[in-house]
């Protein structure tokens, strides 16, 4: 079953804990709080409770080419315990499996250049610090 295709120019937010529904409602809040426009399609759907990045990987490479979406950011325990809501931004197409975390406060700026191919995943990948998590460019 291929996953659910974003709204256009969004990305997709796929809620991978079931735990509380509270904190899936406060990282949605940060999450559209971060910018005055839309950036997310949320999918709050059992049957991707606790999945795994390689089945993400597996369902995308099934998928015809049409149904693909190359990356998806996934709302899993730590993002809903963390108060900064780091989503697990997952690389599904360039480089498949590649992670990286984005805290909600970010999240707009790289799904508006994911979404318009202005920027690669690589390209944030490759900015975040030694835990893997994306805090902006360094502008020094």
């Amino acid at each position: 079953m291929p996953l659910p295709q974003p709204d256009d120019l969004t990305s997709l937010v796929l809620r991978t804990d079931f735990g509380d529904d509270r904190a899936w409602d406060a990282l949605r809040a940060a999450v559209d709080a971060a910018d005055e426009y839309p950036h997310a399609t949320y999918v709050s759907e059992l049957r991707y409770a606790g999945v795994e990045v390689q089945t993400l990987l597996d369902e995308e490479t099934a998928a015809d080419e049409d149904s693909q979406i190359g990356d998806v950011f996934l709302a899993d325990a730590t993002t809903m315990n963390d108060p900064d809501h780091p989503l697990l931004a997952v690389d599904l197409s360039d480089e498949p499996g590649r992670t990286f975390r984005v805290p909600a406060r970010w999240f707009p700026g790289i799904s508006a250049n994911l979404s318009i191919a202005n920027m690669d995943f690589a390209e944030f990948a490759d900015a975040a610090d030694g835990s893997g998590t994306f805090h902006g460019f360094d502008e020094g």
